[in-house]
């Protein structure tokens, strides 16, 4: 018997948006990126490349797609938080984001090429601004803290997922760094080398976290009575 997605004599495989998001999806964590053409993704479905086209116009559509994909229900990770405390909503929302994006190789890359609109994305964004601007921050301030923490996020996460990728789980950048420090005369990077080339990434993502959230704490509080 002919499987669902390989076509059959007079009858074209069966096609639709949510399989060939799915399929997208398989091939990246399979591959990765770079690995991913149209025409893969037609092979992997038996269909002509031709096909996929009635529903991504271009690649670029389709990894907008993915990244929508890839988000589906970050938004709403907040519902798990108790209490008000819009820190800690915050600080929910980003490792959620991040670990939307590490769910998938090369998810980061995906999502920073795009510029995804769909209710995924959206609601995330929705979600997180919304809790500045309960909390009492302006609307300019809690916008700009979307991207600040978005970026940071997405940035963190690219580098992280680079060093997975590496051999043997240690990253070639660090390998390169501890000899470079070590044979050079650098006595501050020497006296923080283990920390520099750490594979913690959790840690490390969240310390920076940590000093955006403190930063946006000490820019909200109201000013000291003289």
């Amino acid at each position: 018997m002919s499987s669902p997605s390989t076509p059959t004599r007079g009858r074209p495989a069966r096609l639709d948006r949510a399989r060939t998001l799915e399929t997208a999806l398989d091939l990246l964590n399979q591959s990765g990126l770079d690995a991913l053409t149209m025409r893969r993704l037609a092979d992997a479905m038996g269909v002509q490349a031709g096909a996929l086209y009635r529903y991504f116009a271009t690649k670029q559509d389709l990894l907008t797609a993915m990244a929508e994909r890839m988000l589906a229900g970050v938004g709403t990770s907040t519902q798990a938080v108790s209490g008000d405390d819009w820190s800690e909503r915050l600080t929910t929302l980003a490792h959620a984001l991040r670990t939307a994006l590490l769910a998938h190789r090369d998810g980061a890359r995906v999502f920073a090429g795009t510029h995804a609109t769909g209710p995924s994305v959206l609601g995330f964004a929705d979600a997180f601004v919304g809790v500045l601007r309960e909390a009492g921050f302006q609307d300019d301030a809690a916008a700009r803290a979307l991207y600040t923490v978005v970026n940071y996020t997405v940035g963190h996460t690219l580098e992280e997922q680079a060093a997975l990728q590496a051999e043997d789980g240690d990253t070639k950048g660090a390998g390169a760094l501890r000899e470079a420090v070590t044979a050079g005369t650098y006595p501050h990077l020497n006296a923080t080398l283990p920390t520099l080339t750490s594979t913690d990434f959790t840690r490390l993502f969240e310390f920076g976290l940590d000093l955006l959230i403190e930063g946006l704490r000490a820019r909200h509080a109201p000013p000291s009575a003289m």
